[in-house]
Formats: C-alpha cells, sequence, structure tokens
C-alpha cells in the first residue's frame, strides 16, 4: 500500500512587500545609527528576495510611501491577491506603523489577537484549493493536521477548518505548533502514518504562518535578519493511500527522515518575549548546514539515486551551504530559489510551495525521485523521498 501526496495548494496574503522599499523602510527608523543602517542594507541586499506577502496592510503601504510609489521592474505598482481576491479581505488590522513611517512595538498579546483574526481565512484557502485541485470534497476529508509557530489558539486553527470548510464533525484532528520552519514535513508523516494504518483516510495537512506579525524595530543581528527574510503565506496538501484518488500527478511517499545537529541548539530558537515572538537566527546556522548536512543526507537517502531537490529556503546563504555541502550541480535548487525570490520564507509553508511547483511543472518525469529537505530550532533536519507519478507516465 503506498501513500501518496495528490495535491497541493497555496495562499497569500493580499499585501505584497517590495524587499527595496521594506529595507529603507527600516534602515529609516528613529534611532538607527550608521552601523545598523549598513547592516540592514547588507542583509536585505543579500537575501535574493524580490517580493513577499504580508497581512500587515499599514506595512505594505508604509514602504510603498517610502519608495515614493516606483514600481520594481515589471511590476504595476498594485498589491497582489489571491485569485479569488478573498483572503485578508474585511479583517480588522493590527498598526504597527505611524502614519510618519515609525514602526510601533505592539504587545505579544495584541500580535497573538491579530493572528487570532487573520490566519483562518489563509489556512482555508489554501485548503480549499488543494482540495479542489485533487478532486475531493470536503466530505470525503477524514482527519486534518494543521502546522502553525506565528500565533496559537483554542479551540484552534483545526477546528476552524472544519467549520469554515464544512467538513464532518467527526473528522480526526491534530495541531503541530511551534516546531518551526521545518514542521510540514512532520506534518507529512503524520498524514502518511494515518494512511499507512487506514488505507481509507483522507488526509488535509495545512500550514498557515504570519511571520510578519513579530517583525520589530532592527535592533540587533537577528531582528535584522529576521526582518528581512520571513514572511506570511499558507499551504495545504491532500494525502491517501487510497490509488483511485490519484489525477493527473502526485508524488508517492516513499520514506521519512530526521536528525539533531551536533551542535546549533542556541543558534536557530524561537521564543514568546513581550513584544512578540523572538528569533535567534546567528551567523553560525549555515556553517552548521554546511558541515553537517552531507552525513546527514547521506544516512537518510542509503545510497539510492536523487533526481531533483527541493529545500527549505531558509535564507539564500543556507541553500549555498546545501549546495556546496552536497556538491550539487548549478541550478539544482532553482525551484528553492524562485520560491525565496517571490515569497520569502514564510515559515512551515513554504517547502509546500516548493513541492508545488514540481507537482504542477514539467521539471520531472514519472518516476523520478525527489528528497525533500527542511531545517528547523535545534538545529533539525526533517526530510521525506517522494517519487513523482503521472498517469501516462509522461
Amino acid at each position: 500500500m503506498t501513500t501518496r501526496l495528490l495535491s497541493i495548494g497555496t495562499a497569500v496574503p493580499p499585501a505584497r512587500l517590495q524587499q527595496a522599499a521594506v529595507r529603507d523602510l527600516f534602515a529609516s527608523q528613529p534611532g538607527t545609527d550608521r552601523l545598523t543602517k549598513r547592516l540592514i542594507g547588507a542583509a536585505f541586499d543579500a537575501s535574493a528576495i524580490s517580493t513577499r506577502h504580508t497581512v500587515l496592510d499599514d506595512l505594505a503601504a508604509a514602504a510603498e510611501r517610502g519608495a515614493a510609489g516606483v514600481p520594481s521592474p515589471g511590476d504595476d505598482g498594485a498589491t497582489s491577491a489571491p485569485a479569488d481576491g478573498t483572503v485578508g479581505d474585511a479583517v480588522e488590522r493590527m498598526p504597527v506603523v505611524t502614519d510618519a513611517g515609525a514602526l510601533l512595538a505592539p504587545s505579544t498579546g495584541t500580535r497573538n489577537d491579530a493572528y487570532i483574526r487573520l490566519a483562518p481565512p489563509l489556512f482555508a484557502e489554501a485548503a480549499r484549493r488543494a482540495l479542489a485541485a485533487a478532486a475531493v470534497d470536503a466530505a470525503d476529508v477524514t482527519h486534518v493536521v494543521t502546522v502553525s509557530c506565528t500565533g496559537m489558539f483554542a479551540p484552534g486553527p483545526d477546528y476552524r477548518l472544519v467549520r469554515d470548510l464544512g467538513l464532518s464533525t467527526r473528522v480526526e484532528r491534530y495541531h503541530l505548533g511551534f516546531v518551526g520552519c521545518a514542521a510540514a514535513l512532520p506534518g507529512l508523516r503524520t498524514a502518511a502514518r494515518i494512511c499507512g494504518s487506514d488505507p481509507d483516510a483522507v488526509v488535509l495537512v495545512v500550514c498557515a504562518e504570519l511571520c510578519s506579525l513579530h517583525f520589530r524595530t532592527p535592533a540587533d543581528h537577528d531582528q535584522i535578519v529576521a526582518a528581512s527574510v520571513f514572511a506570511d503565506g499558507a499551504a495545504a496538501a491532500v494525502v491517501s493511500a487510497d490509488p483511485a484518488r490519484r489525477g493527473e500527478a502526485w508524488f508517492d511517499i516513499d520514506r521519512f527522515g530526521t536528525a539533531l545537529t551536533s551542535d546549533g541548539e542556541r543558534d536557530m530558537a524561537w521564543t514568546i518575549g513581550d513584544e512578540g515572538f523572538e528569533m535567534v537566527l546567528s551567523a553560525e546556522v549555515p556553517r552548521i548546514i554546511g558541515r553537517e548536512i552531507q552525513g546527514a543526507v547521506a544516512q537518510f537517502l542509503e545510497g539510492d539515486a536523487v533526481d531533483a531537490w527541493a529545500v527549505h529556503p531558509g535564507g539564500r546563504s543556507v541553500l549555498d551551504r546545501v549546495e556546496s555541502g552536497l556538491d550539487l550541480p548549478d541550478g539544482a535548487l532553482d525551484a528553492s530559489r524562485a520560491v525565496l525570490r517571490d515569497y520569502g520564507n514564510m515559515s512551515s509553508a513554504t517547502i509546500l510551495f516548493i513541492l508545488k511547483s514540481f507537482l504542477e511543472g514539467r521539471a520531472l518525469t514519472a518516476d523520478d525521485r525527489l528528497a525533500t529537505l527542511a531545517f528547523g530550532p535545534g538545529l533539525t533536519l526533517e526530510a521525506v523521498l517522494l517519487t513523482y507519478g503521472r498517469n501516462g507516465g509522461a
């Protein structure tokens, strides 16, 4: 019995941030000294990010005002929106910037209240798109697994999905909270374990992260890095072992792997402060990944050949270290770099954006094997080996 990832749906909030404009907004904050301005410029300019999305409309508007309304090349100057234009509409916003462009410092409670209001529509929209792509009715869903580390409430996102999508009230629900950027893969692993014991199960896995809720005035390396790479978005996957549910293309789920690096516990962390959740992301993270990636991946692959790679873009330097550490050819991580460029780091949702580009694109042929890697606090590695399937074998 083979468990399969049948479809992926994604959603982003309408407001789009131009990276250069956000850089200038953060660098212009009152009290920012010359050294901090240089660090902000270096971090933003080296990020390999062009655009990101946020639920904070006033942040996007302030950045746009700071850029004097000059659109980026190839952009019409308008904010982007999901296909149906509904995600994030008509929802009360959390003020984060003054009319003069000074960043505010809302309390953690205020930020979390915004998460409670703004996250459920993204969870629901990504889920609807995944179900539609798999031609699965809401009534067919037997299990829900939700994933998020940027807010918390109870009854939580799993409960809200049942209500918002009209799922059966008997659907089994699970939530993975505060696991970090790698959490989508444990979410898929949970779904695969369910399907392994219940061949009729249809599992909906949904990740949504509102990282921008926790932006603060850059005052040190960690805050600068967080402000330069993180973004908001959601992604969902439908998982089942029922062969009759296969569509045009799918991924067979071959196996999962997990590993803890020998150090890094203090280099990547995610804690709760008085003015939002606080990221620790030291300069050692890429070096630790580069040093340990080869051994960890070799143990995971067990000698199996790989045709393509999907790697969570924690940042450009992380992708560079993975590429060099695994001695990958030029272009091997183009799909990861493209998502980083267009969406930034959306924490747990990001890796599903990358998998979606493989699932719906033409980069793979039938029976190609895709190694998927993601990194989380600890420093931890999560991995899954997938085999691409397509009707007709094309």
